[in-house]
Parts: structure tokens; sequence; C-alpha cells
């Protein structure tokens, strides 16, 4: 009798452990139903699906707080995706923050998300200003290669605090 008490404990406590250890990665795809909205699905760290995620989870989508629902590892968003646009999704738990900056193309109804890099946003700006400073006749160039890149980052959705955010989100985690 005490046998089968201790293996009901014990496996009630690894369910339990498995609902609250949270999400530390997650994939971002188009949702099956076709419908200009995005699916968040539960990952581990080498990008495979965690089925076992259920419950209403906290994230934070370019800026909104959002509570998704997940069912069997997988949450829709509820925004619909009108355009091509950049969105950051950030998850904060009891293990650090997890986000992704992605960049969503629409085209003829279907989404395509792409993972942007963050280093991305480091380096590009980086190396503008070093050629800036090592071709005084480059400063006007990299004046407007830097309008240019902001421009193209604010229409499509990302503003500068987010542009940010995402820089130091990626160096806090690598610390």
């Amino acid at each position: 009798m005490r046998l089968v008490v201790f293996i009901c404990l014990f496996l009630s406590s690894s369910l339990a452990l498995a609902q609250t250890s949270g999400i530390n990665n997650f994939i971002v795809k188009e949702s099956l139903l076709k419908n200009s909205k995005i699916a968040i699905i539960a990952a581990d760290s080498l990008e495979n699906p965690i089925e076992e995620i259920n419950g209403s989870y906290s994230f934070t989508v370019s800026g909104f707080a959002q509570q998704l629902t997940f069912t069997n590892g997988i949450a829709i968003l509820p925004l619909t995706i009108e355009k091509s646009t950049f969105v950051y999704i950030k998850h904060e738990n009891d293990n650090g923050t997890h986000s992704k900056l992605l960049y969503v193309y629409k085209k003829d109804g279907d989404l395509n998300p792409f993972t942007i890099s963050r280093m991305f946003f480091i380096i590009i700006p980086l190396v503008i200003i070093l050629l800036a400073f090592a071709f005084k006749k480059f400063i006007y160039m990299a004046v407007v290669l830097f309008l240019i890149f902001f421009f193209f980052s604010y229409s499509n959705g990302l503003n500068i605090s987010t542009y940010f955010e995402t820089i130091f989100d990626y160096l806090k985690n690598l610390i």
C-alpha cells in the first residue's frame, strides 16, 4: 500500500513540476487555420515542441500584455496581422526573460515569420558609425543610412523603445 501511495505522489509531483516549469523557449509559426494569426509553440532548447504545456501564460507582444492560453503546447495570438510587420514576443518567468524578434512577412494571405538575430541590430549601426569615423566623406551617407534603417523599422512596427529593449534583453541574456 505504501508503494502505491509513493508512486501516486511521485507521479502527481512530476506532473505538477512539468506544469510549473514554464516556457523557456518557443517557436512562432503561422496558425494552421490560415486566419492571419500566428501560433506560439512551447519548445525546449533544441526547438522540439513540448506538448505538456497547458494553461494560461503571460506574454508581451510588441509592447502589449497578452494572456495566452496554451493547449497541448500551442497558443494562438488573438491579434490579426494585416501586413508585413515586426513582432517582438517576450515571456518572463522564474528562469528569466525569453524573447524573440520576428519579421512576419505577409504575402497572398500566408504568413512567414522570420526570426531576426538581435546581433543584426548591434552590428549594422556599429559598422555605419565606424565607417563614418574612418571616412569623413561618409558622414552624410551614414546619416542617410541611419534614417533609412530606422524608417524601415518604424514603418513596419518596430519603434525605437522596442529596438533598444531587444538589444538590452539580448545583452542581458549573454551575461
